[in-house]
C-alpha cells in the first residue's frame, strides 16, 4: 500500500473511533496538555535570537496553525531559573509566559490564573536567549483551564463561549475539574488543554478522552 493509501486508512480509522465513541457518550472531548511555554513577538525574538532570525517549527500542536518551535529559552526569577522552556509558534503581538504553579514556587513568582493573551498586572520575567536577554515588565502566566471548540461543537455541547462546565475525568485517580472555560472560534479544534500540574493531579494521558459535565447540555 502507498503512503496515500495508509493516510487514508488512518484517517478511516480515526473517524469511526471518535464516532464510535461519542455514540458511546456525546459530552467526550479529548485532551492536551501543555507543559511551560513562551509566546514570543517579533521584537524578542530577534533580540534573543538574533536580527532578521525566524522561528523554526518543529512539531504541529492541536490547534490549526500553531507549532512548538526548535528554539528554546531560559526563563529567570527571582528565586530560580528554568533552561530549556519550549518557544510555542506563531509570533504574537506581545510575548508571554505560561507555567504550572509548581513551575512559579521554584522561580520565586506568584502569577494568576488567566486566559492566554490577559495579561495585564501580571508578574515579568527574565529571558535568556542565545543571543540577548528580554525583562518582561508583565506577561507570565498560570493558563486557565479550557476547552477549545467550534461553533459547531459548541451547539454539539448545548455550550456557548465564556460559559464554564465541569469535566469528569475516569480513572484511578480520577475526579471533577470544575470552573473549565469554554472558547469557541471556528478556527478551534476540540482539545481540552490543561497544565501538567492537573495533568500529574488527576493522573491524565495526552490525547485521553474525558466528558463534559453539563445538566441541560443538549
Amino acid at each position: 500500500m502507498d503512503n496515500r493509501g495508509e493516510l487514508i486508512q488512518k484517517i478511516t480509522e480515526m473517524v469511526l473511533e471518535h464516532w464510535n465513541r461519542l455514540s458511546a457518550d456525546p459530552y467526550q472531548v479529548p485532551v492536551g496538555i501543555s507543559a511551560r511555554h513562551v509566546h514570543l513577538s517579533r521584537e524578542h525574538v530577534e533580540t534573543l535570537f538574533g536580527a532578521g532570525y525566524r522561528l523554526t517549527p518543529e512539531k504541529l500542536l492541536s490547534q490549526p496553525g500553531q507549532f512548538a518551535c526548535k528554539e528554546q529559552v531560559e526563563v529567570c526569577g527571582p528565586k530560580g531559573t528554568i533552561k530549556k522552556v519550549r518557544i510555542l509558534g506563531p509570533e504574537r503581538k506581545q510575548s508571554q509566559v505560561e507555567m504550572a504553579f509548581s513551575d512559579c514556587r521554584s522561580l520565586g513568582i506568584t502569577p494568576p490564573v488567566r486566559i492566554s493573551g490577559d495579561l495585564k498586572e501580571t508578574p515579568g520575567i527574565l529571558l535568556k536567549g542565545p543571543v540577548g536577554e528580554v525583562s518582561l515588565k508583565e506577561g507570565v502566566i498560570i493558563a486557565d483551564r479550557h476547552i477549545h471548540m467550534t461553533p459547531e461543537d459548541a451547539k454539539w455541547f448545548g455550550v456557548s463561549d465564556g460559559e464554564r462546565v465541569d469535566v469528569m475525568v475516569p480513572g484511578e485517580k480520577g475526579g471533577v475539574l470544575g470552573g473549565v472555560l469554554i472558547r469557541v472560534t471556528r478556527e478551534s479544534r476540540l482539545d481540552f488543554h490543561v497544565d501538567t500540574d492537573d495533568a500529574n493531579a488527576f493522573l491524565l494521558r495526552q490525547g485521553q478522552w474525558v466528558t463534559i459535565r453539563k445538566e441541560d447540555a443538549r
